[in-house]
């Protein structure tokens, strides 16, 4: 497992923006930023946990919730060993708390499945 740390949560009206981030530090020997998938998932009230977006270590694929794409962008800095989450025109509903996952990349398995580093989470309210 690897350490991650998000940021970047808070409150924001329907309509506006805020920018996620996630630092990885701690890979285990023989692994780099590069071969891990990284991905946000968000869990609202109430509600279960659901996967929001995915970036891919090797080629940089993303992949996306349909209620988020064309409003949120993921993105990664290798250089930073960090993986952000932009999100524009943010919607009552995107209110949740949002976790930053990793996994090393395998191939054949769909993005979001066998997570196992997860940070702690970062609150997001957006108000209508």
């Amino acid at each position: 497992e690897v350490q991650l740390v998000e940021s970047g949560g808070g409150f924001v009206q329907a309509g506006g923006s805020l920018r996620l981030s996630c630092t990885a530090s701690g890979f285990p020997s023989g692994f780099t930023f590069s071969d891990y998938i990284l991905g946000w998932f968000r869990q609202a009230p109430g509600k279960e946990r659901e996967e929001v977006a995915g970036i891919s270590g090797d080629d940089g694929m993303t992949f996306y919730l349909a209620s988020v794409k064309g409003r949120f962008s993921i993105l990664k800095d290798n250089a930073k060993n960090m993986v952000i989450l932009e999100m524009n025109n943010l919607k009552a509903e995107d209110t949740a708390v949002y976790y930053c996952a990793a996994r090393v990349e395998t191939y054949g398995s769909k993005w979001s499945d066998g997570m196992d580093s997860w940070g702690k989470g970062t609150r997001v309210t957006v108000s209508s």
